[in-house]
């Protein structure tokens, strides 16, 4: 019920229940068409293999083609899910990165005209380094409020980029997932309450004149580190559940050894114990992507869905962490029916059908920059449903493959 002017109550035909849970109703990962193997870099770079398989738990770098970025990565993502839920009551698609293709233009907005979405639906690009993917899902949730019949379309996409040689490099990586945010959801009812964190830290950032992120590394681990305990008490002090509510919790990883350092902080500061074994299984997926900034959460909650069982009813952890800095820790119930053996096995052959590239054609890929100079044509590589076609007239052009 809403008031008028004259302070009589008039219904509205947008007034629904506001009881209804909201939260992820279906979600889908994206991989890039080439993938390095860390073991090969670690040969060229004159390192024992285990300091990256062991030592940051990674195995393998997702490598963008000449003909993809995150926005190829983000619409391949969300066509393979709307495809399955289709897109009746989606209203805004946001897409959240730290790679976005241009300072002004929204990849939400091409993403858009990719997918042929009406043009009665909003778009819109966040960024905040890789937190960006938990604040378009809270903005998300906040639209489904006002309006429960409207759903959202969030994607988190990312081209992890660092120089040759940095002890950065062997953290670089590709992926995005899109998710679907609705009332009712699938998959996981997410909770009112949160916890949150912000500081102005220089740990990481990338000015505007370079193409390769600068980062501080003991300072970022310590930077993580305050975030999560701080959004962990800011979570505490709303009322929101303790650590023993918790069946997991899934963390930003940009590398996997990330999480297991969050866990030991979080047990150490919280007095509990959560499991081990579920950050080895929410870290599948990233394991072999690598480190792909705000996809990074939403691939270990996607690798946790798919590996772990007895989830259902079970409330789980997702913390967010995005340098410079920004944390918050999230909350939600796992809803019944959320094991989908098709979307996993989807996901690993995604993952198998990359091409490997050699660490000279990863060199050549790595530092190919397209300018907005002068007219382009890229390559044809990829086999995803979209890529990137070149420059022309100074803008980026982009197609369907089929």
């Amino acid at each position: 019920m809403t008031s008028n002017r004259t302070g009589e109550s008039t219904s509205t035909s947008s007034s629904t229940s506001s009881s209804a849970s909201i939260g992820i109703e279906d979600l889908e990962l994206a991989a890039s068409h080439h993938v390095l193997d860390l073991g090969r870099l670690a040969e060229a770079r004159g390192v024992d293999p285990a300091k990256y398989t062991r030592g940051i738990g990674l195995d393998e770098m997702g490598v963008v083609a000449a003909d993809e970025d995150v926005v190829t990565l983000g619409a391949s993502a969300a066509a393979r899910l709307l495809e399955r839920t289709g897109t009746e009551g989606l209203r805004t698609v946001l897409f959240a990165t730290e790679s976005g293709v241009d300072q002004s233009k929204s990849g939400a907005v091409i993403v858009h005209g990719l997918l042929g979405l009406p043009s009665s639906v909003r778009s819109v690009e966040l960024k905040q380094a890789c937190y960006a993917g938990a604040a378009a899902v809270q903005t998300a949730i906040g639209i489904v409020a006002r309006r429960p019949q409207e759903k959202v379309l969030v994607i988190a996409a990312d081209v992890a980029r660092y120089g040759l040689g940095t002890s950065g490099e062997p953290t670089q990586g590709a992926g995005a997932v899109a998710l679907l945010i609705a009332a009712d959801p699938a998959l996981l009812a997410i909770d009112p309450v949160s916890g949150v964190y912000s500081a102005d830290v220089d740990d990481f950032w990338r000015p505007n004149d370079s193409t390769t992120a600068l980062v501080n590394g003991r300072l970022s681990i310590s930077a993580y580190k305050n975030a999560l305990l701080g959004a962990w008490d800011d979570l505490q002090a709303q009322g929101g559940p303790g650590v023993d509510e918790l069946e997991a919790v899934v963390y930003h990883q940009p590398f996997t050894k990330m999480a297991v350092k969050a866990q030991r902080f979080l047990d150490q500061h919280t007095g509990g114990r959560l499991d081990p074994e579920a950050l080895e299984q929410g870290a599948v997926y990233d394991r072999r992507l690598g480190n792909t900034y705000t996809a990074s959460l939403w691939a270990g909650l996607a690798a946790l869905l798919d590996h772990r069982e007895g989830l259902e009813g079970r409330r789980i952890g997702l913390f967010s962490y995005g340098s410079g800095s920004a944390g918050e820790m999230l909350t939600g119930t796992v809803q019944p029916g959320y094991a989908r053996p098709e979307r996993a096995a989807a996901t690993r052959a995604a993952l198998d059908a990359r091409v490997p590239v050699t660490v000279e054609e990863y060199e050549e890929l790595h530092e190919r920059l397209l300018g907005s100079d002068e007219d382009v044509e890229t390559p044809r590589v990829t086999t995803a449903p979209f890529r990137f076609a070149g420059v022309q007239e100074g803008a980026r052009k982009y197609e369907a493959t089929a």
